[in-house]
């Protein structure tokens, strides 16, 4: 037996929705123990945000492609992948393509460069994670200074060290929960057309045509990583004209940070919202409840709510702990006696962008 047959034996949970949840939270912890091991051993936090990206883009692709490793695994499809993802019954033709562009968008996200916000202790890692310090920017930063003064109060520390490694396992488990389920929909939920011609008891199959809630939810996201892109590269621009001596402001009030004082992390509670709104619109269905081995009420909640933990986690951690807490009482101490700064602050909202 191969290892890989072992793997998929050992989590061949009866229910669909474990079949995929389990192996990937799984590997979102493994991989952040893989790499705390050595992070600690040689008190180096080089490969720490790099390795979020990595246990984001893992576990996506696992979830992704685990119902197809167990098809093959166990018979049904001797083909590849192509055969795989042909339509499994007339009508529904690219009955894949939810998963598909979900788990592009997670991709998306997690390799893009983002800006980076410091954190005075190490117990914000425990909230900052990785929605503002994902992958190449952050590594490209601790390669060429060859430190982050973030780490400097927990990298002596084993225990604070590793806590800061499982917490980013637990944020990505977290704000892929979406995402997860919406790929361990197994193809039986496109396949009850063939069915319904022996009994009439099995719900309506779920149509590879969009319905409202995908269209909504994807442009959603597109609006809200549109929304932080353009804000982080305001503030990149502006902070490189302070360097170049271009201007002499203290902060930055000009672009969409005129119209929010935190516009990118409404960018960022968005684009995870309309990911929740596109994966719940599909799973509360009837047909996907029969899928994941659910039903009733209970089974709608507990989609519903592992839809809407993410973007629920991000704006509690984002609005109550760490990010716009943290930020605002930086800026009150420095400029909170100044007149243009009280002004700014006054006329400009908190998080929601003014559009007049």
């Amino acid at each position: 037996m191969t290892l890989l047959q072992t793997f998929l034996k050992a989590t061949a949970f009866r229910n669909p929705l474990l079949r995929t949840l389990v192996p990937s939270v799984a590997l979102a912890f493994g991989i952040q123990g893989a790499v705390a091991v050595p992070s600690i051993a040689g008190q180096t936090e080089r490969f720490y945000d790099l390795s979020g990206s990595v246990t984001y883009l893992s576990c996506t692709a696992l979830s992704l492609f685990l119902p197809y490793l167990r098809a093959k695994s166990a018979g049904t499809v001797t083909g590849g992948l192509a055969q795989y993802l042909s339509a499994p019954a007339p009508g529904q033709d690219f009955w894949f393509w939810r998963q598909a562009v979900l788990s592009a968008a997670v991709g998306l996200w997690a390799t893009r460069c983002m800006s980076t916000l410091p954190r005075p202790h190490w117990i914000y890692y425990i909230e900052e994670l990785t929605w503002d310090s994902v992958g190449t920017f952050l590594y490209k930063r601790i390669t060429d200074d060859g430190h982050d003064s973030r780490f400097d109060s927990i990298r002596g520390s084993p225990p604070k060290f590793f806590v800061a490694f499982f917490a980013q396992a637990t944020w990505v488990s977290l704000c892929l929960l979406p995402v997860i389920a919406t790929n361990a929909l197994p193809r039986s939920a496109f396949q009850l057309a063939r069915l319904q011609d022996v009994t009439k008891t099995l719900p309506v199959p779920v149509s590879a045509k969009p319905y409202l809630t995908d269209i909504l939810g994807i442009f959603i996201f597109i609006f809200g990583i549109t929304f932080e892109i353009i804000a982080d590269r305001q503030k990149s621009a502006w902070s490189k004209e302070k360097k170049e001596k271009k201007h002499s402001e203290e902060f930055l009030t000009r672009g969409l940070w005129g119209r929010s004082r935190h516009p990118n992390y409404f960018g960022e509670m968005t684009l995870w919202s309309g990911i929740a709104i596109a994966a719940g619109g599909l799973l509360v269905r009837n047909s996907s409840q029969v899928g994941l081995g659910l039903s009733g009420l209970g089974g709608k909640v507990l989609v519903a709510g592992m839809c809407a933990a993410s973007p629920a986690f991000v704006a509690f951690l984002l609005l109550k702990v760490s990010g716009v807490p943290l930020s605002e009482n930086k800026y009150d101490k420095r400029y909170g006696d100044r007149k243009d700064y009280q002004k700014w602050k006054q006329e400009t909202p908190m998080l929601i962008p003014r559009v007049w």
